[in-house]
């Protein structure tokens, strides 16, 4: 089924749930905003896109999915791909290539092609996801270490012993902020796991940098004062049939990880809610969510699937929860965007130090050690090829793998299962 599942729950709408998908949407709003922010930055992007892209993408992926609760928005699994398509396309490229990504998506649904994820396997999900979250984490240790290092080089080979030589150099405050807002989010999610820990931690340690005026880099300071107008008038992307097809590899990769994570996160909120997703609803959300997103000038979204949890566990229960989580970030963006600009570069740094270790999933390495050498060997090829070579090299060449070790097993059926993600 296609129909949006918003306008099947619309029906038995009541004041008790409005109330409970209100309070959870303004949760996941003040969860979602430092975590838009630095994300768009570890991207190369204008940290503004990151909230532009909650707001529109987050709307509509709510508003025309197939998830009860799913909450869309940018997310880690983009990060590399999308630094690595403004390095070499610009910023007007990405805008193109996620409109590409958009029409892909859209096509996708509209052949109903939801269920092909059974076909991907886990293997592969876990070796590019561990892969995009090394890489993730070693784009920050430049901001946690308050290194200047200009024209630091992309590619995670020769990142290293950049870094490396640039050790000495190390701000004592920016690592101390940086560690500090780590055991902040930490100790908040375990003591009081229904609180915005992330919005609190930040703001705790960003404010203690103000006061005590120490020499730590703000996202003001960096990138100047963000906007605090209402979101840009949308317009298309420039098209060029020789850019293009220079971006199809680009635009299908941004289809495919939004697409994969969409759903993988709508099977995470089933079995926390223990409801039925709808796959091609969910796709043609993606798809509407990513062309919208292009044309106010934003970056790929997908469903998240750290914010999805949130909201469940804040009480959300339709879509409305999401497109609360939507308008509260305009409103935050048009009420208090210079207080946001007081947030310290090693304090995002930090969130998305632990936001790299959450993808990871450490909790499930002895079950991939355990598991058959054939999936061992898949995922440690994907998780080095997306390190050492290149996301869609890894994908593709996982892809085609763990599918001959499917066709050599000649158990398709009975060889998989749901991923635990």
């Amino acid at each position: 089924m296609r129909q949006p599942i918003l306008f099947s729950l619309l029906k038995g709408y009541d004041l008790a749930t409005m109330r409970a998908d209100i309070l959870s949407g303004i949760t996941v709003a003040l969860v979602a905003l430092p975590l838009s922010l630095a994300i768009a930055i570890a991207s190369g992007a204008p940290p503004e896109t990151g909230l532009v892209t909650a707001i529109v993408a987050g709307f509509f992926i709510s508003l025309l999915g197939g998830s009860r609760v799913q909450i869309g928005g940018p997310t880690g699994a983009f990060i590399v791909v999308v630094y690595g398509v403004i390095a070499e396309h610009g910023y007007d490229g990405l805008v193109l290539a996620t409109f590409m990504a958009g029409i892909v998506l859209l096509i996708a649904g509209f052949f109903r092609a939801g269920r092909l994820i059974a076909f991907i396997p886990d293997a592969v999900v876990q070796g590019f996801t561990i892969g995009i979250a090394l890489i993730i984490a070693t784009s920050q240790l430049a901001n946690v270490l308050g290194l200047t290092i200009q024209d630091l080089p992309a590619d995670f080979l020769h990142k290293l012993p950049v870094l490396w030589s640039a050790r000495a150099d190390t701000n004592l405050y920016a690592l101390a902020v940086a560690v500090a807002t780590m055991v902040l989010i930490v100790v908040l999610r375990r003591t009081a796991p229904r609180w915005p820990g992330l919005i609190a931690a930040i703001a705790v340690t960003s404010g203690l940098v103000a006061l005590a005026n120490l020499p730590v880099e703000t996202l003001v300071s960096r990138f100047g004062a963000l906007p605090s107008t209402p979101l840009p008038w949308p317009k298309l992307p420039e098209l060029n049939l020789a850019h293009v097809l220079e971006l199809v590899p680009s635009a299908l990769i941004i289809a495919f990880l939004a697409g994969v994570e969409s759903l993988l996160s709508a099977m995470v909120a089933d079995r926390m809610t223990d409801s039925q997703h709808r796959p091609n609803a969910e796709l043609n959300a993606q798809g509407v969510a990513n062309l919208a997103s292009a044309l106010f000038g934003g970056l790929p979204a997908t469903g998240a699937i750290a914010r999805t949890a949130t909201n469940i566990k804040a009480g959300g229960r339709t879509p409305v929860a999401g497109i609360v989580h939507a308008l509260t970030i305009l409103l935050v963006m048009l009420i208090a965007a210079p207080m946001a600009g007081y947030m310290a570069m090693p304090a995002l740094a930090g969130l998305l130090l632990i936001t790299a270790w959450n993808m990871s999933e450490p909790h499930k390495w002895r079950d991939y050690a355990k598991a058959r050498a054939g999936d061992r060997g898949l995922l440690v090829l994907t998780l080095v090829l997306t390190v050492a070579v290149d996301l869609t090299v890894a994908i593709g060449v996982g892809v085609a793998l763990g599918l001959a070790l499917r066709l050599r097993r000649r158990s398709v059926s009975s060889d998989w299962h749901t991923p635990e993600r």
